[in-house]
C-alpha cells in the first residue's frame, strides 16, 4: 500500500469507522485487529470477507452471538510451558478461559446446526478443538489467582488437613496461656503471628516470666512477641507442613503447565480462531447498528442506493443514490458551499473502502461496488508554512502523486479541483487533470464551482453533471444529490434574501456576459422542470401505493372469505357426521332390542312393538336424511328427458339413487339400487346429471343400508347378506328367520355370495345351531350354487 493510498484512507476517515468497529469487539487483540484493518484489493478476498460478515449477521439474528469473554493472549505462556517452565495461576487461568470460550463457541455452532443452513464460517467453529478435560482440571485445581483448591491433589488435601489440625493444636496451647494466671504478663489477650509462627504479645517488664523465643519487639519497645516453649515443637511441625504444601503446589502447577504444553498447538489455534471470530462478529454487530447491508461485487462501476455517510447520525443523514461506471465514468458535482459536495465525495470513497475491508455498508440491498486497486483522494487543504506550500501548491502535490499511481482499477476523488489560482487557468487545468485520469481508465468524481467544468460535463461523453440541492427560500442546503443537473451558485438570490440592495445586484448582473446569463437561465429552467417532474413522480408513486394498498385489501378480503367458506363447509360436514352417527346409534339400538326380543321368545304381543320400533327408526332416518337435504319435501320437477339404460336416476319419493338396467316395453324402468332390483315408472324418477357431495352420498348410503335391513324384516322367502360384516349378517339372519317362521314359510334362501367365504361359513355355522332350521344345503345349478344356502324350516 502506497503512502498516498494510506493518506487517502486517513482523509476519507476510515480509521474513525474502524474505531467504532473496535468498540464492538470483545477481546483486546480483536479490538487491535479491527483498528488495523485495511482494504483488500483482491476480489476473491473481498467476497470471502463480506460473506463471513453476512453469515455472522444471520447467525446473530437467529441465535445471538457466541461468548468471547475472558479470552486473553496465551502465546507467551504456552511457549514458556513448552520450554519446561512452570506457569503461574494467572497464566493457567487465562489458558482455561481460552479453552472455555472455545468450548462455548463450539456448543453455540452445534446448537444451531440442526435446522439452519450451512455458512462459510462453519469451518471456523468446526476447527475449534475444545479440551474440556484440561479446562476442568485447571478450573478444579485453581480457585483464584492466589489460591489452589484442596482437591488439586490428594497429597495437598492431606497436607492441609494436618496444617489445620496442627494450627488448632498450637492455638489451643496458647489459649490456655491466655486463660491462666500468666495472662497478667500479656500486653493484650490475643494470639498473633510473626515470621509465620504463632506468638503472644508480652509486656517488656515480664519478658522473662514467660519462657520462649522472642520473634519481634514493638517499635516502642513495650511489647515483646514471644513464642512460648510449649508451642515451639508444634510451630516447627507447622512450618514443615507449610513447606510441604508449597512444594506440592509447585508440583501441581508444573503438572498443569506440562499438560498445557502438550496441547500447545491446539490451544494456540483455538485462540487465533476465537480472535478471528470475534472480529467477524464485531463486523456483524456494526452492520446491525448502522442498518447496513452487503453490496454485490461487480467487475466495474459503483451503484449505491440510498447511501448514507456511516459517521453521521442515521436519523439526520440524507440518503442519496450515487453511481459511477455505468453510462458515465466521471461525475462533476457543483453547488454552493456547505451544500454537501465534500460529504458526497467522502461517502463514495469511504463506502468503497469499507466494502473492501469486509464491512457491510449503509445502503439499500440492491447496491453494488467494484473492487479498486486504490482509492486516491485530494480532499482538504494541506498547506504548510514549513514546506512553503500554498493551498494551490498543496493540492497540486497531491494531484501529481495521483497521476503517477492512477490505473484502470482506481477511484479518484477531487475536492475543489483547480481552486486556489486564477479561475480561468484553474478551470482549464481541472479539465485537463480529469481528462488524464479518465484516459488511464479510472472512475472520477470531482467537486467544483467553475462554470467551465459544468459546460465541460454537458458536452463531453462519459462525463455527467450533478449538484447538491439548495433551498433559496430557507437559505439552507437540503443535502440531496441531483444527478444530471448542474448546480447554480445562487449568489444573487442569496444576497437579495440577505438584504443586499437590488440596484447592487442589478449592477452585478450587468457585468455578466450574455453567455453566462443564458447559461444561468437554462439552469433555472431545468430546475423548474425538475421540480415539476418530481411532483408528477410523487403523484404517480402515491397513486401506485394506493393501488397496491387496494389490491392488498382485496386479497385479504378474499382470503377471509375463503377461510369463512372452509369453516362453513367443515361445520356442515361435522353436522352431517353427527346426524349419521345418531342414525347409526338408533339403528343399532333397534336391532339390539329386536335381538333381545327374539332371544326371550316373545310372541304375538311383542311383534306389535317390533313394528312400532321399525316405524320409529324409519321416521328418524327420514329426519336425518331431510337434514342433509336428501329428502325434498316437495316433488322434484319431472326430468328434462326420459331415463335410458345406463342412466343414474333418483327415486323421487325415497330420495335414493339407482342405475337404470333396462326400459320395459310399457315404458317402466328396471332399476338396480345397491343389491336390490326394483321397478319404477318414468314419473317416479328423475335423471341425475351431476355428482352429489360426498357427505350426502355417505349419508344416503347409510340410510339405504338401514332401509334394506328394515325391508329384510318382512316375511320374504330370501335374504341378501352380501356386503355385510359377519356380525351384522348374523343379526340380520336371525331377524329374517324370525319373520320367516312367523310367516309360516317352509323353505327360504340365504344369499351370502362367494367372496372370501367368511360370511358363508358364519351363516352355515349359525344355521346348525338354530332351533328353526330342519336342514340346509348349498344352492344347485341355477339357484346360485355356493353363493346361496337353501334352508328348510321346521
Amino acid at each position: 500500500m502506497t503512502e498516498l493510498f494510506e493518506r487517502s484512507i486517513q482523509t476519507l476517515e476510515l480509521p474513525a469507522v474502524l474505531a467504532r468497529l473496535a468498540e464492538q469487539a470483545v477481546t483486546e487483540e480483536g479490538k487491535e485487529r479491527c483498528a488495523a484493518l485495511r482494504p483488500q484489493t483482491d476480489r476473491d478476498d473481498v467476497e470471502r470477507l463480506l460473506a463471513e460478515t453476512t453469515a455472522a449477521a444471520d447467525m446473530m439474528t437467529l441465535s445471538g452471538t457466541p461468548s468471547f469473554t475472558g479470552v486473553k493472549p496465551v502465546g507467551a505462556s504456552l511457549q514458556r510451558a513448552h520450554m519446561g517452565g512452570a506457569l503461574n495461576t494467572r497464566e493457567l487461568l487465562d489458558i482455561a478461559a481460552v479453552l472455555r470460550a472455545a468450548r462455548n463457541a463450539k456448543e453455540y455452532a452445534d446448537g444451531r446446526a440442526g435446522g439452519e443452513k450451512k455458512t462459510c464460517i462453519d469451518h471456523l467453529f468446526a476447527s475449534l478443538t475444545a479440551n474440556r478435560f484440561l479446562e476442568e482440571k485447571i478450573g478444579g485445581s485453581i480457585v483464584g489467582e492466589d489460591e489452589i483448591a484442596d482437591s488439586a491433589s490428594p497429597e495437598l488435601a492431606s497436607i492441609r488437613r494436618h496444617i489445620r489440625a496442627t494450627s488448632s493444636k498450637v492455638r489451643d496451647i496458647l489459649q490456655r496461656i491466655l486463660s491462666s494466671n500468666q495472662a497478667k504478663y500479656l500486653q493484650d489477650a490475643i494470639i498473633t503471628q510473626r515470621n509465620d509462627r504463632y506468638v503472644v504479645p508480652v509486656k517488656s517488664e515480664h519478658k522473662n516470666d514467660i519462657p520462649g523465643l522472642v520473634h519481634d519487639v514493638s517499635s516502642s519497645g513495650s511489647t515483646f512477641f514471644i513464642e512460648p516453649m510449649g508451642v515451639v515443637k508444634a510451630n516447627n511441625e507447622l512450618r514443615e507442613l507449610q513447606s510441604k504444601e508449597e512444594k506440592e503446589i509447585e508440583r501441581i502447577l508444573a503438572e498443569l503447565s506440562a499438560d498445557c504444553a502438550a496441547s500447545r498447538e491446539d490451544i494456540a489455534q483455538d485462540y487465533d480462531l476465537l480472535i478471528l471470530l470475534d472480529v467477524i462478529f464485531a463486523k456483524a454487530k456494526l452492520s446491525y447498528r448502522m442498518k447496513a447491508s452487503a453490496p454485490k461485487l461487480v467487475e466495474r462501476g459503483v451503484s449505491l442506493r440510498r447511501a448514507r455517510h456511516p459517521l453521521l447520525d442515521p436519523r439526520k443523514a440524507v440518503p442519496n443514490d450515487l453511481s459511477l461506471g455505468g453510462s458515465f465514468d466521471t461525475l462533476v458535482i457543483t453547488g454552493p458551499n456547505t451544500g454537501g459536495k465534500t460529504v458526497t465525495l467522502k461517502t463514495l470513497g469511504l463506502l468503497a473502502l469499507m466494502a473492501q475491508c469486509g464491512l457491510h455498508i449503509p445502503v439499500d440491498g440492491d447496491s453494488h461496488v467494484q473492487v479498486f486497486s486504490r482509492v486516491l483522494a485530494d480532499i482538504g487543504d494541506d498547506q504548510s508554512i514549513a514546506q512553503s506550500l500554498s493551498t494551490f501548491s498543496s493540492h497540486m502535490v497531491t494531484i501529481v502523486g495521483i497521476l503517477k499511481e492512477v490505473d484502470d482499477r482506481s477511484l479518484i476523488l477531487f475536492d475543489e479541483l483547480g481552486a486556489g489560482t486564477d479561475p480561468v487557468e484553474g478551470a482549464a487545468l481541472a479539465a485537463a487533470v480529469i481528462e488524464s485520469t479518465r484516459a488511464a481508465g479510472a472512475l472520477v468524481a470531482a467537486t467544483t464551482h467553475y462554470a467551465e467544468l459544468k459546460v465541460y460535463a454537458m458536452t463531453t461523453k462519459g462525463v455527467e453533471n450533478a449538484s447538491c440541492e439548495f433551498d433559496v427560500d430557507s437559505l439552507a442546503p437540503t443535502y440531496r444529490l441531483l444527478v444530471g443537473i448542474p448546480g447554480k451558485s445562487n449568489a444573487f438570490a442569496i444576497s437579495e434574501r440577505l438584504g443586499l440592495p437590488k440596484y447592487v445586484i442589478q449592477k452585478a448582473a450587468d457585468r455578466l456576459d450574455a453567455e453566462n446569463v443564458r447559461f444561468e437561465d437554462v439552469l433555472t429552467q431545468l430546475d423548474e422542470q425538475r421540480h415539476q417532474m418530481e411532483a408528477e413522480k410523487e403523484k404517480a408513486a402515491r397513486l401506485r401505493r394506493e393501488m397496491e394498498d387496494s389490491a392488498k385489501a382485496a386479497r385479504t378480503y378474499r382470503e377471509q372469505l375463503e377461510k369463512e367458506r372452509a369453516k362453513a363447509v367443515e361445520k356442515a360436514q361435522a353436522e352431517a357426521r353427527r346426524i349419521l352417527d345418531e342414525a347409526r346409534d338408533t339403528a343399532d339400538q333397534v336391532f339390539k332390542e329386536l335381538s333381545d326380543m327374539r332371544k326371550k321368545q316373545r310372541r304375538e304381543e311383542d311383534w306389535q312393538k317390533v313394528n312400532d320400533q321399525r316405524a320409529g327408526l324409519k321416521h328418524r332416518l327420514n329426519q336425518a336424511e331431510d337434514k342433509l337435504g336428501a329428502r325434498p319435501e316437495a316433488p322434484t320437477p319431472p326430468p328434462t328427458r326420459p331415463a335410458q339404460a345406463g342412466d343414474t336416476v333418483e327415486l323421487v319419493k325415497m330420495g335414493t339413487q339407482a342405475t337404470v338396467i333396462s326400459v320395459n316395453r310399457d315404458g317402466s324402468l328396471q332399476l338396480q339400487a345397491g343389491i336390490l332390483k326394483i321397478s319404477a315408472k318414468q314419473s317416479e324418477v328423475r335423471v341425475v346429471e351431476g355428482a352429489e357431495s360426498q357427505t350426502k352420498k355417505a349419508a344416503q348410503k347409510v340410510v339405504h343400508r338401514a332401509e334394506h335391513k328394515l325391508r329384510s324384516l318382512g316375511a320374504s322367502p330370501e335374504v341378501d347378506l352380501r356386503g355385510m360384516m359377519t356380525d351384522e349378517a348374523i343379526g340380520a339372519l336371525d331377524i329374517f328367520l324370525d319373520n320367516a317362521v312367523m310367516g309360516r314359510l317352509n323353505e327360504v334362501i340365504v344369499i351370502h355370495g362367494k367372496g372370501t367365504g367368511a360370511v358363508r361359513k358364519a351363516v352355515r355355522e349359525h344355521l346348525k345351531r338354530s332351533r328353526y332350521v330342519k336342514s340346509f344345503r348349498p344352492g344347485r345349478y341355477g339357484e346360485g350354487e355356493d353363493g346361496v344356502t337353501v334352508v328348510e324350516l321346521k
